[in-house]
């Protein structure tokens, strides 16, 4: 505001950085519990993000960045461009993988009953979605969680690859990120994901993938992926 009051006058100019720093006192040990309950987020301490450079490789074998990916993919032309990801449960201890079609809007749920390793997350992909038709297993777009470590043992599953986001980048995997605020309709934050099981999971799958979505034409993900399977 200082800067329409003043505009002649530079020095007079704050910006938000000069308030951020002046609140996040590192000398007084951050924001006092008053200051804290007034923030959305209640964040009591400011910690500088790590450049994408300084993070820790995360993948046991080499990883395609989304620049790679086939541009086909980024147009939505065509079904079987998926995006991969995690909802998280209670303190981190469950979760349930989730895959979504870029063209169809068409989720499919993994089930994670015994943890979200590497391993496990590409055994379970694997369980869910392999015995889709080829023709619509064409790319996997997800982000740099180490549960994806072992992105290459679910590699073969994916005829054009298996692709990453850009660290700290989730709009570049907007159509799983949309799917999941959809998704915690059914598998609210804070709670056990481990007791929803297979069939919990296939229930939710049935309601969301025949429900007419405005951006398919009041079509369904299932119908769009049903066609999309007849025509090959």
């Amino acid at each position: 505001m200082a800067a329409h009051q003043y505009p002649d006058t530079p020095r007079r100019h704050l910006c938000h950085e000069t308030i951020y720093q002046g609140l996040y006192n590192p000398a007084h040990g951050g924001l006092n519990r008053q200051l804290t309950a007034k923030l959305r987020t209640g964040r009591p301490l400011r910690t500088r993000r790590r450049r994408p450079q300084e993070r820790t490789p995360r993948c046991i074998a080499p990883a395609l960045l989304i620049d790679h990916r086939p541009q086909a993919a980024a147009q939505r032309s065509r079904v079987g461009d998926w995006e991969g990801d995690l909802i998280v449960g209670r303190a981190g201890r469950s979760a349930i993988g989730t895959l979504v079609c870029r063209r169809s809007r068409y989720i499919a749920l993994v089930h994670l009953p015994d943890g979200r390793t590497s391993g496990e997350v590409a055994a379970a992909v694997r369980a869910r979605i392999g015995d889709l038709p080829a023709s619509i297993r064409l790319t996997l777009t997800w982000d740099q969680g180490t549960e994806m470590a072992g992105h290459d043992q679910i590699a073969d599953l994916f005829a054009e690859g298996v692709f990453f986001a850009h660290a700290g980048k989730p709009w570049q995997r907007p159509t799983n990120e949309n799917s999941n605020g959809l998704l915690r309709q059914y598998f609210p934050k804070g709670s056990d994901l481990r007791a929803y099981s297979p069939a919990d999971l296939r229930a939710v799958e049935e309601r969301i993938n025949t429900r007419p979505r405005k951006v398919l034409g009041w079509s369904t993900p299932a119908e769009i992926l049903a066609a999309a399977i007849a025509s090959k």
